[in-house]
């Protein structure tokens, strides 16, 4: 096995562990191959958001309006929103063979044997449900709108920008060999590699931990600009679906194309993977951005999401992150006339200005507050929990200043009830007593 971690998108440490081939051949390194299974699939979903935000699609279309009713089956209807995310209800995987061990097949295939009545497991939308057979019409998807094979335009629109060039569809060398190790004995078994075909979208990709490096620091935020929009990467974290375990607080969930992790409120994303002889993971903290790697050639073995949780507080207990020092940031002149306390009914909140945000948050809490950006004329748009997408604007007196903030029809004053501003309801005329 080999793993690394990454922080401000480099790769800031590596190690490998045993021989590439079984017995035989060098110790793996940071450029050796690996199979990355599921990883591949966050791929695809930056290649759909892509799409997107060239307004080629909707997260609400139904994937029967780009595939056809025919290319699509009988799960026409369900969108590309829902395939992102698994909670199309759609099958987990082919109604054939096993996929993973097996040679693939064409789309038109797949979708005669895997896209009938017998589909569904559920009804879109009403849970989280795994579907490796979902990616394969999101990589029918993304070919059908580019015109060539999704693996193509991966290549030219991610990997090449990002310098990825040691990110294949088939292995290339140096690689390490797939085994299966017995389970009651100290013995090894080559695993199968072949072209998945019509699936491979679900799991194809064999890259290095260099690689994905480079591709955990464009998820967190670090890439070349242009490759995709800043709001569709915060949007592919949110979370879309959780893995609901009764009597217990979330601890895993999917976003769009990315797995989530929260635990004790530490949340993290990224993607597992695993392929008949290979497991890997990419896992980033969300809050500083640092990545743990770790790629690993066995059927089983390696619990990959655990180990890069635990490379992760490693590295923030013995390298702490030090912050960027502190510099004057851009705000716009009207914004002063916002900041400073600001009183809903009679609950005081401090209202702050920085980088082209206002934020609101409750006088003496420590916690994050309500973001907002500046919208069109001097309106504000909510960014976070309660107010995310609500409007924010400034109530003006006759003067001209700045009397009141209307926040979605909450009014906030100066003062507690302030008499000199729009209260809602009015406020008694024998004021405080």
């Amino acid at each position: 096995m080999v793993a690394g971690l990454v922080r401000e998108a480099r790769l800031v440490w590596s190690a490998g562990r045993g021989r590439i081939n079984g017995v035989a051949g060098p110790e793996p390194d940071a450029d050796v191959q690996y199979r990355a299974g599921s990883i591949t699939k966050t791929f695809i979903a930056v290649a759909v958001l892509r799409l997107r935000d060239e307004g080629r699609l909707d997260l609400s279309d139904p994937v029967g309006a780009h595939l056809g009713d025919r290319g699509a089956g009988n799960v026409a209807d369900l969108t590309v929103g829902q395939l992102l995310s698994h909670t199309s209800g759609l099958r987990a995987e082919t109604a054939g063979p096993w996929w993973e061990r097996t040679a693939g097949s064409s789309f038109e295939s797949l979708a005669e044997s895997s896209l009938g009545p017998d589909a569904r497991r559920a009804r879109p939308g009403r849970w989280h449900h795994y579907s490796n057979v979902g990616y394969a019409i999101l990589g029918e998807l993304v070919a059908r709108l580019r015109g060539r094979p999704w693996s193509d335009a991966i290549a030219e629109e991610l990997l090449a920008p990002l310098g990825m060039t040691r990110t294949t569809t088939r292995p290339r060398p140096p690689h390490a060999t797939g085994f299966a190790v017995h389970p009651h004995a100290d013995l090894l078994l080559p695993e199968p590699e072949h072209d998945a075909a019509a699936m491979a979208p679900a799991g194809q990709l064999w890259t290095t931990v260099t690689d994905l490096a480079r591709w955990a620091g464009f998820l967190a935020g670090s890439g070349p600009a242009g490759l995709l929009n800043a709001d569709s990467l915060a949007e592919m974290r949110e979370p879309m679906g959780i893995d609901d375990t009764p009597g217990q607080p979330w601890a895993l969930g999917y976003g769009l194309g990315l797995q989530l992790w929260n635990e004790d409120g530490r949340r993290s994303y990224g993607h597992t993977g695993s392929m008949p002889g290979f497991i890997g993971v990419v896992r980033i903290d969300a809050e500083t951005g640092d990545a743990a790697i770790a790629l690993s050639n066995a059927t089983a073995g390696l619990r990959g999401a655990v180990l890069a949780a635990d490379l992760l507080r490693i590295l923030a207990e013995n390298e702490p992150r030090i912050g960027p020092a502190w510099a004057p940031a851009r705000v716009a002149g009207d914004a002063l006339e916002l900041v400073g306390t600001w009183y809903w009914g009679t609950m005081p909140f401090l209202v702050s200005a920085s980088d082209g945000e206002l934020e609101f948050r409750l006088a003496g809490s420590r916690e994050r507050g309500f973001r907002f950006r500046r919208g069109e004329e001097d309106g504000w748009t909510g960014l976070d929990g309660y107010f995310t997408g609500e409007p924010l604007r400034p109530v003006r007196g006759p003067d001209g200043r700045v009397v009141a903030l209307d926040l979605a029809s909450h009014t906030y004053t100066r003062l507690p009830y302030d008499e000199a501003a729009p209260v809602p309801g009015g406020v008694d005329p024998g004021g405080w007593r």
